[in-house]
């Protein structure tokens, strides 16, 4: 059964119980009030006729019903040894027993019952009529019952058309409050068709819409993560094509000098040189595609370690590549939980960009202090407009596009930092060079918990 279909038979069976339960009120509630009714009528009739003028037994079964305003009723007298007297004999006699008996003997000071006579119901009252005697009246309960068989019909067809508007209701209002539930799930069979994120209308502020709204967001983050591989891609097979491009025409060179008898020593050195930088730099430019690719946090593999030892171990390396760059550092002690080698990778980075654009003689300033990594350098530093962008992939400004690098280094710095539940900004110094600055919370934060 659809959603639909069960929230309307759900809306009427609810309307069915409902309405079962107060057609059962009702009918005993009414029924419990007309013989409420018949009872006072009859007591009143008794004692009315018990006191006028023709309250002697003798009168009472003599005259016909009729002459009491009861032509409806059978009437008789009962004695207290059981003996009973009716205008008609049995014809007319209500029924007579034990409950009429007391009243006559004074045991009660009146009865009322329901009693059957000749497979007929007769409602009998019974009041005090002199000495030892009882005036009995019966009615037949016919009339009654005729009421409540037609409210019971009446009540049952009332009844099963309320169930019947109850469940076209329910059916209608299911299909009104789950549409927005239905364009979800056709969205949902749209992408998974076409592979196309459109997102869907959204109405109203309920449950629902809220569910369209997230189901939207979830839409837009799809479409961003596929625009960003796409870019990733389109970016590293453009990165990509320089060196390889630049490899190819040197191997050629190569196999084409040796076809006509060969370059000199010092030339072929150079472009075996050249092929082998080449070859490193696609090496490096493969090794920060992948580490970009990885969109995993840390996990089980991290530890506690001292993030100032991780500088240390990476301005030592910086150096001895760098060596006309003199580096000068202020390094406070500050615990991290995290991957040596990713934290090792990043500051790495900052260091070989500092290195990169400081000029021959320049200094680099490394400080640590309460997890704030700061790296300032005294190169040109960077344009206002392109510091939201520095830590982009592949984004290099015009300035650095005669550089080598593949503009993968910021990217990887930016990943560690997110990925350690930290961040990184790009600044300018007061020696008007770069000024990059990594936070990395402490093993106590909150952020690592």
């Amino acid at each position: 059964m659809s959603l639909r279909t069960r929230v309307g038979a759900l809306a009427g069976l609810t309307v069915g119980f409902v309405v079962a339960l107060t057609a059962l009120a009702a009918y005993l509630t009414v029924s419990a009030q007309l013989t409420r009714t018949v009872d006072e009528n009859l007591l009143e009739r008794a004692d009315k006729s018990v006191s006028s003028m023709l309250g002697s037994p003798s009168t009472l079964v003599d005259v016909p019903a009729e002459a009491i305003l009861a032509a409806d009723l059978r009437v008789a007298i009962i004695r207290h040894d059981g003996e009973g007297w009716s205008a008609e004999g049995e014809e007319s006699a209500p029924p007579l027993g034990e409950p009429e008996l007391a009243v006559a003997r004074g045991l009660e000071p009146q009865s009322v019952r329901t009693a059957d006579l000749d497979g007929e119901s007769f409602r009998v009252v019974a009041v005090p009529a002199g000495r030892g005697l009882a005036l009995v009246l019966g009615q037949s309960t016919e009339q009654t019952e005729r009421i409540l068989d037609r409210m019971q019909v009446v009540s049952i067809l009332v009844g099963a058309l309320g169930i019947v508007i109850a469940t076209w209701a329910g059916l209608s209002i299911a299909q009104a409050g789950l549409r927005p539930v239905r364009q979800l799930t056709e969205a949902a069979e749209h992408v998974a068709a076409t592979q196309r994120l459109d997102p869907i209308e959204v109405e109203g502020n309920d449950e629902i819409a809220r569910l369209a709204h997230s189901f939207n967001a979830m839409l837009a983050a799809l479409a961003e993560a596929r625009a960003r591989q796409t870019r990733l891609v389109a970016d590293a097979g453009h990165e990509l094509r320089t060196p390889l491009t630049s490899m190819r025409t040197n191997l050629d060179l190569l196999a084409q000098s040796d076809r006509e008898g060969g370059l000199p020593a010092e030339e072929r050195a150079q472009i075996i040189a050249d092929v082998r930088a080449q070859a490193e730099e696609l090496s490096q430019l493969m090794g920060d595609l992948v580490e970009l690719s990885r969109d995993d946090a840390p996990s089980a593999s991290h530890e506690r370690l001292d993030l100032a030892d991780v500088v240390r171990d990476a301005l030592a390396r910086v150096r001895r590549r760098a060596p006309g760059v003199t580096f000068t550092a202020d390094l406070r002690p500050w615990i991290v939980d995290g991957e040596s080698r990713l934290l090792d990778r990043a500051v790495t980075n900052l260091l070989d960009n500092a290195a990169k654009y400081s000029p021959g003689d320049g200094i680099v300033t490394v400080t640590l202090r309460d997890g704030v990594l700061q790296v300032q350098d005294q190169g040109p530093g960077i344009a206002d407009e392109d510091r939201p962008h520095v830590f982009e992939r592949f984004y290099r400004s015009p300035e650095a596009r005669a550089r080598p690098g593949s503009g993968l280094g910021l990217a990887i710095v930016r990943s560690a930092a997110e990925r350690h539940g930290g961040h990184v900004a790009a600044g300018r110094a007061e020696s008007g060079g770069a000024l990059l600055t990594m936070r990395i919370p402490g093993a106590s934060s909150e952020s690592l918990a």
